[in-house]
């Protein structure tokens, strides 16, 4: 019997704390986040500095009408511009050139991409961080599909979603289920946005996406596996944003069926 493979070694995999000399740096897209934008940074500052992890906050902001730059730079005052680097754009340009926008600025090794809105809680971070360090792993993502994180990490909770109706659960499930079928990329949440990189693999995937919009992610994971990087994945609880307007609309349901053939076809 191969010791490792124990209960107790499970138990005790990525428990232990160890120095981390390494800098995370967390890119956040957005449009009209004014309400939000406090509360996140607030709650990832607390976790880093509980951590004891270098960090910084990039946040990419889409020329919002309702003062989110103003609050950014507030921010900055408060944590200091080398924590909080606004690096704003002319207008709404869309979620995956809003990360190739803020790569552009990352001084960290590490890159975490996530929502302003609360959909995904910094709480999770450290997990994401411990399964990475205990495995060696480029990518470990964010899951709401599954109940224990893979490879296995001893305080996973099983995830989950909150605040959606019928019909955006299954909008969800069903764009997941249509691309593990076509595509058998080995993940169970393609479409979540809560991810923790490796610098230079995240580099190297953008270079190679092409979509854009909501089958952004989907294409991300897709092309991830297909250029043999290796993927964990954490179970979330995902909260359905608080203040703000969700922005997945009809047009965006269908350009991921459609990325979902361009993959099948090319990738």
């Amino acid at each position: 019997m191969n010791p490792f493979d124990s209960s107790a070694s499970l138990k005790m995999l990525g428990e232990f704390n160890s120095s981390d000399t390494h800098k995370y740096s967390v890119i956040l897209p957005t449009y009209n986040e004014r309400k939000n934008l406090p509360v996140i940074v607030w709650l990832l500052a607390n976790m880093f500095k509980e951590q004891k992890l270098a960090w910084e906050i990039i946040i990419v902001d889409d020329a919002s009408p309702d003062g989110t730059q103003e609050i950014a730079k507030q921010l900055a005052k408060v944590y200091g511009e080398d924590r909080i680097v606004l690096r704003p754009r002319s207008g709404k340009l869309g979620l995956g050139t809003a990360y190739i926008h803020g790569l552009n600025f990352v001084t960290g090794d590490f890159v975490i991409i996530m929502d302003a809105d609360f959909s995904h809680h910094p709480k999770f971070i450290p997990q994401f961080i411990r399964l990475q360090k205990a495995h060696n792993l480029d990518i470990v993502t964010g899951t709401r599909y599954r109940s224990t994180s893979t490879p296995y990490l001893a305080d996973a909770t099983p995830g989950g979603v909150h605040g959606w109706d019928l019909k955006r659960k299954l909008v969800s499930r069903g764009a997941n289920f249509l691309a593990a079928t076509v595509l058998s990329p080995g993940i169970s949440d393609l479409t979540g946005s809560f991810r923790l990189y490796r610098l230079p693999v995240l580099r190297h995937i953008i270079t190679e996406t092409v979509s854009k919009g909501y089958v952004f992610q989907m294409e991300m994971m897709v092309r991830a596996r297909a250029l043999g990087y290796s993927v964990g994945e954490v179970p979330i609880t995902f909260v359905d944003r608080i203040f703000g307007e969700s922005k997945l609309g009809a047009d965006e349901i269908v350009s991921y069926a459609k990325g979902v053939w361009t993959l099948f076809m090319g990738v």
